[in-house]
C-alpha cells in the first residue's frame, strides 16, 4: 500500500460499500485505460448521470491530481501525477482486464482491451463445480462416482476444503474416507456428487491436519546455467540477487514446478528451451510427496501420494 492510499483509507471509512466500487472503477479505469466518464459508471453500476458525476467529484477530492477533464473529449484522462488510491493486485488486475471488471455485474462480460490466453480444454462443469463448492463453504462431506485411471469407477465419501488450480485443470483438495489420506481429485472425474448429512466433521478430516497442505516450503529459483543471458530471466521474474524465492504449499510444489518448467534435476541436466529456470535448493522438497510430476525430479521421486493424478 502507497503513501496515498495509507493516507485516503481513513476518508474511505463512512462512504458506503456501493460508492467504494464505483471509486475503484473509476480508479481502475483511470490506471488501466487512462481515461473514465460519466457513461462509464451509468452503463456499469446504472446510477443516473447525477449519481455519477457526484462520484467523480468526490473521486477528485480524495485524489486532485489523479485525473484532469478533456473538454474535447468531454472525459476525465489520467494525469501525469497520478497514483492509484486503491491497491489491485496483477491477478486481479489482469482478470479484470481480460473478462470483465466487476463480480456483481449481471450481463455478458466484455474484457476491457483484447486478451488471449491458452485454453483450458477440460473447465469445470458449472452444475459440479457449484455442489463441491457448496461442500467447501459449508464444511460437509460429499458422496461422489469418481472416475481413477488407477482403479476406474467408483464411490467415494470426500471431504473436500479448497480448489486448486494446477494450470491444466481444476482440482479439489479433499480427505478421502476410502483410502484415508488427503488428496486431490480432478473435478471433471466426479459424477452425481450428494451432500451428506453429517452433524460434525471429524478433526482427522479437515484442512487443519492436511500435513501437505499446511506445510510451506521455500524454493530457490535461478537462471538456468546453460542460457547465455541470464540477465534477462532475472529482469522477467524481478530476481534479486539472481534469484527468486518462492513460498509454496508443500501439496502443490509438483504443479508449481512443472507448470513453471522448473529444472528439478541435482546437476540441472534438462536441455528443453521451455527450461528457463534451475530448483537450487532442491533439499528443500524433502517429504514433498506429488514430485513425480515436478521436472527432472527423479531420483527419489514418490509416488503421488497428495494428488489423485490418475
Amino acid at each position: 500500500m502507497t503513501d496515498q492510499q495509507k493516507g485516503i483509507a481513513p476518508r474511505l471509512i463512512n462512504i458506503s460499500q456501493a460508492q467504494q466500487e464505483r471509486l475503484f472503477h473509476i480508479d481502475f479505469k483511470l490506471r488501466f485505460l487512462g481515461s473514465i466518464c460519466r457513461a462509464d459508471l451509468v452503463t456499469r453500476f446504472g446510477i443516473k448521470e447525477a449519481a455519477a458525476t457526484r462520484d467523480l467529484s468526490l473521486y477528485k477530492t480524495l485524489a486532485p491530481k489523479n485525473l484532469v477533464y478533456d473538454t474535447r473529449a468531454k472525459t476525465y484522462i489520467q494525469s501525469v501525477d497520478f497514483k492509484p488510491v486503491f491497491y489491485c493486485s496483477p491477478n486481479q488486475a489482469l482478470a479484470a482486464i481480460s473478462s470483465g471488471l466487476g463480480d456483481n455485474y449481471v450481463g455478458i462480460h466484455q474484457p476491457l482491451v483484447s486478451t488471449e490466453a491458452a485454453a483450458q480444454p477440460n473447465a469445470p462443469q458449472i452444475d459440479l463445480l457449484a455442489q463441491v463448492i457448496q461442500a467447501i463453504h459449508q464444511k460437509r462431506a460429499l458422496q461422489v462416482q469418481y472416475r481413477s485411471l488407477s482403479s476406474g469407477l467408483s464411490t467415494r465419501e470426500i471431504v473436500p476444503f479448497a480448489l486448486v488450480d494446477n494450470g491444466l485443470r481444476w482440482h479439489v483438495r479433499a480427505y478421502d474416507r476410502k483410502r484415508e489420506r488427503f488428496t486431490d481429485f480432478v473435478i471433471n472425474r466426479i459424477a452425481k456428487p450428494k451432500l451428506l448429512n453429517e452433524s460434525t466433521i471429524p478433526a482427522n478430516e479437515t484442512k487443519d491436519a492436511d500435513i501437505q497442505w499446511n506445510r510451506i516450503v521455500e524454493m530457490h529459483l535461478v537462471p538456468h546455467p546453460r542460457l547465455q543471458y541470464p540477465e534477462t530471466i532475472e529482469y522477467e521474474y524481478g530476481m534479486q540477487n539472481g534469484m527468486l524465492k518462492v513460498n509454496v504449499r508443500a501439496a502443490v510444489a509438483g504443479y508449481v514446478l512443472r507448470r513453471w518448467n522448473v529444472d528439478c534435476s541435482e546437476n540441472h541436466c534438462l536441455t528443453g528451451a521451455e527450461y528457463h529456470l534451475w530448483l537450487k535448493n532442491r533439499q528443500t522438497l524433502y517429504g514433498v510427496e506429488n514430485l513425480v510430476i515436478a521436472p527432472g525430479y527423479a531420483e527419489g521421486a514418490q509416488a503421488p501420494q497428495g494428488m489423485d493424478a490418475d
